[in-house]
């Protein structure tokens, strides 16, 4: 009896047993996510009311930011502003040659009865963090469903594709690169036309063409831009460059290796687009003009 405890030290289950239930618990939790998106609407809560918690943690930074760029030197600011007028004068050539193009091609439409390619509405975001994430490559965006962002439009900056958003909160979002193992874009290339299907590396530094035949028409440089196939993703957006080819003749197939256009790390701002296909609605009115017309009475 008096090697027994007193029970005020009586501690419950022993440490390895509630180890144990924990691991276990987490382990459910994953499987019924994974499997049934069971906990999606309390992650969509815990992540708006954790919000406010990570304004306030990246306050600190933005002060720093804003102060830094406040002391920007006036030679810099002067170059800058030669370098702009620069590019607005090239800009104002563009945009008078463009205007002319744009006529012509409404014109050729007009001739050909084809509908005028859709431009995309666009909203800027400005990058907040990149998740602490060794297995996956994405970043979280300062827009969310307050700003019509919704899951799956596509993201960008200047240069080309940077990603496509992925999940929504109210208030913020987060998007996965394009360099991301799970991610897969149709693209083409814009020298031969060859169609393929471009994807991310376990390691997140490069892209691939899976499944290309040995004999198409791939070469080093080759710039690959959407398809647009897949209705997400509008056409003509740029995605890698081709810069190696190994050819696997055993396999029937050529690894092709690839690099972004697009700087898909260290940017600030991004553009998420508002794209939505075509190609349905066409599809969708041509099935109502017919229905109507089957309705209409005969002379």
């Amino acid at each position: 009896m008096a090697d027994t405890p007193p029970p005020l030290f009586k501690q419950g289950p022993s440490a390895l047993a509630r180890l144990v239930v924990f691991v276990l618990l987490a382990l459910g939790l994953f499987i019924l996510d994974a499997r049934y998106r069971s906990v999606e609407a309390l992650r969509r809560v815990i992540g708006a009311g954790l919000y406010p918690v990570q304004r306030a943690a990246l306050a600190p930074r933005e002060i720093v930011r804003g102060v830094s760029s406040f002391f920007v030197s006036l030679s810099a600011l002067y170059a800058e502003n030669r370098t702009l007028q620069t590019q607005r004068l090239k800009f104002a050539l563009a945009a008078q040659q463009t205007g002319h193009l744009a006529a012509e091609n409404a014109h050729l439409r007009a001739l050909l009865h084809l509908n005028a390619r859709q431009t995309a509405q666009t909203t800027l975001a400005e990058v907040q963090y990149d998740l602490p994430n060794p297995f996956t490559q994405k970043l979280v965006i300062d827009k969310g469903v307050w700003q019509g962002i919704q899951a799956g439009a596509p993201v960008m900056n200047e240069a080309g594709v940077v990603g496509q958003v992925t999940r929504v909160y109210p208030a913020h979002a987060e998007v996965t690169l394009l360099v991301d193992k799970d991610q897969a874009i149709p693209v083409q290339s814009v020298r031969s036309g060859v169609r393929s299907v471009i994807y991310g590396t376990p390691r997140g530094d490069a892209l691939r063409l899976r499944f290309v035949p040995v004999n198409a028409d791939i070469q080093p440089g080759d710039a690959l831009v959407t398809s647009g196939l897949d209705g997400v993703f509008p056409p003509g957006l740029a995605v890698a460059k081709v810069v190696k080819i190994e050819r696997q003749g055993e396999s029937g197939f050529t690894r092709v290796i690839c690099a972004p256009a697009a700087r898909v790390r260290n940017t600030r701002q991004l553009l998420v687009l508002h794209y939505q296909d075509p190609a349905p609605l066409a599809a969708a009115h041509a099935a109502h003009a017919r229905s109507m017309d089957r309705l209409e009475p005969s002379p």
